[in-house]
């Protein structure tokens, strides 16, 4: 296949005189300095002027939204808080927290930053609204036992001021009920809590138990008189002497009253114990503490923790309070643990002579 290509001649070309420029070239040969001068300032005169219009739109950028001062909204409640920050245009930010005040239901207790502080509108405050006391009404506390409800009520108001506590002293009164018992409260349940309420309890002694006979632990060893002490649940307080003549060492030598006598559940026994033979890198000795006195006998754990870390339980008893004791033969260094009521109330190191 052939192509035939056509040029123009050059005769149909347009002559140079005849071509038409849009800036007539004789003219600005004409023009003198004084005019290029002119041209020169002029352009010069706006490139300034758009720089400077550069700066203050990038300096307006930096300076951002106007600034405006935070307003006080603590003590108000969330739907007029909220009104007061957009009308300041600040946005806030809620977090809820209990409160140990009834009155502050729904209202701002705190508030970042405080009122006074100048910051840009648009910037997020932070409101935190209470959510009133953790309980706004009595619990049941009936039928409960006593321990495990002030228990209850510290791990309740652990981070408020407590509402609810236990009026000091409980009544006690005999009863079926096991000891320690809550039997009746006052004020009752769902009474609604306007403030702090000290709540009135009676609570059960257990039931009127009638005098108990004295068990017999004369010749026995200390450790055979402790386990007697956990089976019949007894207050015993414990003396140690050196062994005379024939007696034998670390044996209960001595008791008063007498084996089979009657007497009332919370009196004490007396029991005096030899002195147990020396070990070397052993000590012997009587624990002692002095603890309150106490409606009912309550629990009361004895416990040595042994230089290799091991946990031995000594005595177990249900204790009237008072004074308790117990005896023991421990390696140096233990450290004696009693326990009331499932905490730690004395912490001794055995230490050798």
């Amino acid at each position: 296949m052939k192509f035939k290509l056509k040029l123009p001649r050059l005769s149909d070309l347009p002559k140079p005189s005849d071509i038409k420029l849009p800036v007539d070239l004789s003219k600005l040969e004409g023009m003198d300095k004084e005019h290029y001068s002119l041209v020169a300032w002029g352009l010069g005169a706006i490139i300034v002027f758009m720089v400077v219009v550069g700066f203050a739109a990038f300096f307006l950028t930096l300076r951002g939204s106007e600034e405006t001062m935070v307003p006080d909204v603590r003590g108000v409640d969330l739907p007029s808080a909220l009104v007061k920050m957009q009308d300041k245009e600040l946005y806030p930010r809620i977090s809820l927290r209990f409160t140990d005040d009834p009155q502050d239901k729904g209202r701002i207790v705190e508030q970042k930053p405080l009122p006074g502080t100048i910051v840009k509108a648009g910037r997020r405050i932070q409101l935190t609204v209470s959510r009133g006391p953790v309980v706004d009404k009595v619990e049941n506390y009936v039928g409960q036992d006593l321990n495990d409800v002030k228990t209850h009520l510290m791990t309740l108001f652990a981070s408020t001021r407590p509402l609810v506590t236990i009026k000091e002293p409980p009544i006690y009164i005999f009863d079926k009920a096991a000891a320690g018992t809550v039997l009746e409260q006052k004020p009752p349940e769902g009474t609604q809590i306007d403030g702090p309420i000290a709540l009135e309890v009676w609570v059960s002694r257990g039931p009127e138990k009638a005098q108990v006979v004295v068990p017999d632990f004369r010749g026995q060893t200390y450790q055979e008189a402790l386990r007697q002490i956990e089976k019949s649940n007894v207050a015993v307080v414990f003396s140690m002497r050196k062994a005379d003549g024939r007696e034998k060492a670390g044996t209960v030598v001595s008791e008063t009253p007498e084996p089979g006598t009657r007497m009332a559940p919370s009196a004490k026994i007396q029991l005096t114990v030899t002195a147990p033979a020396p070990v070397k890198g052993f000590t012997a000795g009587i624990f002692e503490r002095e603890l309150q006195e106490y409606a009912y006998p309550v629990k009361v754990v004895l416990e040595a923790l042994l230089p290799t870390g091991e946990r031995q339980s000594l005595l177990k008893v249900n204790h009237p309070g008072g004074k308790f004791s117990a005896p023991y033969v421990l390696p140096d260094s233990s450290v004696l643990i009693l326990s009331v009521l499932d905490r730690e109330s004395a912490r001794v190191e055995v230490k050798g002579p």
